[in-house]
């Protein structure tokens, strides 16, 4: 499969890294396109349209509020070559691109996040009526070293992306702040930030395979008098559980914003 990308920002460039097939890259800073096509391989193009009329598959790796330029860009591309489009802009409905495109066009909407790098990333996706299943299996085949994907109705895709898009930050500065207490206590720096990296994806993992709720796994550690259950009682007066929901809550308002 022919696969092109039009943004090679940290999004863009970790599907692109994660792909497999061929790769054609453009992206309006040259250097970021260049060093990228290095990294991997990819051939570049010149122009947006460049990449519409090669590619069978093509991904909007560009921010919400260019994205209408960009399809307008390559409407007449896509018509001519019968590309599948795949947009990762936030807050932006396929129906708004079908509004530019035409409805016969085959879109594929998806949020990745950023592990998507690593091949670890959780990648929300939904389509239009003019994807085929041959098309969509194919995408998804190309794509699956980039993590775990879950097909999901487009409506619930904001309030799911405010978690699996938006979340990878919050969980890093959780990292950050769990290092920091340890580094409060004692430890070296650098130990501090292995452990709390480590133990992150230690739990992730146990949350995954066990299938438990993450009360009970909480429960799990929490011995009765013990030091866990202090550490608990210490984020609950700080309003951890409440502070989390809020900062999703607040994502999904501005990913709503940023569609309008």
């Amino acid at each position: 499969m022919k696969l092109g990308f039009i943004g090679c920002g940290n999004m863009g460039g970790a599907l692109a890294r994660a792909a497999c097939g061929e790769i054609m890259l453009y992206d309006k800073c040259e250097s970021t396109r260049d060093a990228l096509a290095r990294e991997i391989g990819a051939k570049v193009a010149a122009s947006a349209c460049e990449v519409a009329e090669w590619a069978d598959t093509v991904f909007l790796g560009v921010k919400p509020a260019v994205i209408a330029p960009v399809a307008e860009e390559i409407k007449y591309a896509v018509k001519r070559s019968g590309c599948t489009v795949i947009s990762m802009a936030a807050g932006v409905a396929i129906e708004k691109i079908e509004a530019i495109l035409g409805n016969g066009a085959p879109i594929i909407r998806i949020m990745p996040n950023t592990p998507a790098q690593v091949k670890e990333g959780m990648i929300l996706v939904c389509k239009n009526a003019a994807v085929s299943d041959k098309v969509f299996d194919g995408f998804l085949s190309c794509m699956s070293c980039a993590g775990r994907f879950d097909i999901i109705d487009e409506r619930l895709i904001d309030a799911a992306s405010a978690v699996s898009g938006c979340g990878p930050a919050f969980v890093c500065m959780f990292i950050e702040a769990l290092a920091d207490g340890g580094v409060k206590c004692g430890l070296p720096r650098d130990k501090a930030l292995l452990y709390a990296e480590a133990t992150v994806k230690g739990a992730a993992a146990l949350a995954l395979s066990s299938g438990k709720n993450p009360g009970a796994l909480k429960d799990a550690v929490c011995s009765p008098g013990g030091s866990t259950i202090e550490g608990v009682m210490a984020l609950e007066n700080g309003a951890f559980r409440g502070t989390v929901m809020n900062a999703v809550a607040a994502a999904y308002e501005k990913t709503l914003e940023l569609g309008k």
